[in-house]
């Protein structure tokens, strides 16, 4: 999984393979081998990661509703979205196109046209 992790995260945020590892090995170590983690457990700069992992359909959140101590409360989970996971991760990265080469497609009638009214 951390191979597929590690590349959906080169893939979505086009990152370097080294920083896309170390992101992934402090996502793992979050979840300290368990499939889902309370939301509760984690401070909020690991959260705010969580946001936006999320956001790109990496890391699940579930919702509980629970009656503790009289009071009804709502618990999150964090988990891995595998299926996403898998599929960013097998997703070809767009190649990227000169920027100049949009004047090829441009008929060379137009460059005529232009030229003569100039």
């Amino acid at each position: 999984m951390k191979k597929l992790f590690v590349k959906a995260l080169e893939n979505i945020f086009e990152m370097k393979k080294e920083d896309a590892r170390v992101l992934a090995k402090t996502v793992e170590g979050v979840f300290h081998g368990e499939k889902e983690i309370e939301d509760m457990t984690i401070d909020k700069y690991t959260r705010s990661l969580f946001y936006e992992l999320h956001r790109e359909k990496l890391l699940r959140l579930r919702r509980e509703e629970c009656r503790e101590k009289g009071k009804y409360m709502r618990k999150y989970y964090w988990s891995f979205d595998n299926n996403s996971i898998r599929q960013e991760a097998c997703q070809k990265p767009a190649l990227e196109e000169p920027p100049y080469n949009i004047y090829q497609k441009i008929p060379r009638n137009a460059w005529l046209i232009r030229s003569y009214n100039t």
